[in-house]
């Protein structure tokens, strides 16, 4: 499914599914899980593969959800029809201004199929500035569910202490941790998240083998080997206070599921309560800019 938008959403539409047969109300997916994180920009040497990385890129171009255009209208509707909250990480289209940038852009969908947030990835890591650009803060909100309120972060975001400091200070209940990174380090971050937040926290990657990557991709051969592993998944599920609810799934293609109790959330704040009772807003305070930055204002008419 990678760099094949269809396909990519064919597989999500068809783990909606198998989820809500087994009464899933809530389902998370993996960063840029359409149509694919973009592994490659890791393998490929710098300046010896451009060719190839332009010829990638403009694969993923012609792949991107523009938002725009009703690419995710199959998942809103699924959204709907089985009652379910959906989370999304996927590969962002610029359909407003130049029609080429990307975002790496998390989307959480209502059960009743409306976009409740959408929220751009604030700083690509590393060669990821190859792919996408950065986003601004008008996503980073929280949000009400059914199931709780609900935030997102992307990845290392997840590193960004003021970044999940400003979720924290809009009572969220469930963190979801959409990523890449996987491993014993990054689950210990998410526990240590569930800890200082007081929230359930919610993290996958796309469990992912060269074998999964499609003949038509190009440079296949140079870039990945059937038999290994370009990423384990490691899907993890942690109670407020930093004990763990479910998983790692590791090495295992498959779903992870979980009862979450949001009310546990505000229980595990009676002690800590990082943007409460143990802020010290005398001293230190954040300021989030969340107005939106689009390049270009065009005004018709008085």
């Amino acid at each position: 499914m990678l760099l094949d938008k269809k396909a990519s959403l064919a597989a999500a539409l068809a783990m909606v599914a198998e989820a809500a047969g087994q009464g899933a109300k809530l389902m998370t997916f993996p960063e840029a899980f359409l149509p694919g994180y973009p592994t490659w920009v890791w393998r490929l040497r710098p300046g010896a593969d451009m060719a190839l990385g332009n010829e990638i890129h403009r694969q993923l171009q012609l792949n991107a959800i523009d938002m725009s255009s009703g690419d995710l209208d199959p998942l809103r509707d699924a959204a709907a029809k089985h009652g379910m909250v959906i989370v999304m990480g996927l590969h962002e289209l610029d359909g407003a201004f130049s029609g080429s940038t990307l975002f790496n852009t998390v989307v959480v969908i209502g059960d009743d199929g409306t976009i409740l947030n959408k929220h751009r990835k604030l700083m690509p890591t590393n060669p990821e500035r190859m792919v996408w650009g950065m986003g601004d803060a008008s996503g980073l909100r929280v949000v009400d569910t059914k199931f709780g309120r609900l935030g997102c972060l992307l990845c290392w975001e997840n590193y960004m202490p003021l970044a999940r400091y400003a979720l924290y200070a809009q009572q969220m209940d469930i963190l979801v941790a959409v990523t890449w990174d996987c491993g014993e380090v990054w689950t210990s971050s998410m526990r240590h998240i569930a800890k200082e937040g007081g929230c359930w926290v919610l993290s996958s990657a796309t469990a992912l083998q060269g074998l999964d990557i499609p003949a038509s991709f190009p440079g296949r051969g140079q870039l990945f080997k059937d038999e290994e592993w370009l990423n384990p998944g490691d899907a993890v599920a942690v109670k407020p206070g930093g004990a763990l609810a479910a998983g790692p799934l590791h090495e295992e293609k498959s779903i992870l599921y979980v009862t979450i109790d949001a009310d546990l959330a505000r229980a595990a704040r009676k002690s800590l309560d990082v943007t409460g009772h143990y802020s010290r807003s005398d001293v230190f305070q954040l300021n989030v800019d969340r107005r939106p930055k689009p390049p270009a204002v065009f005004r018709d008419s008085d």
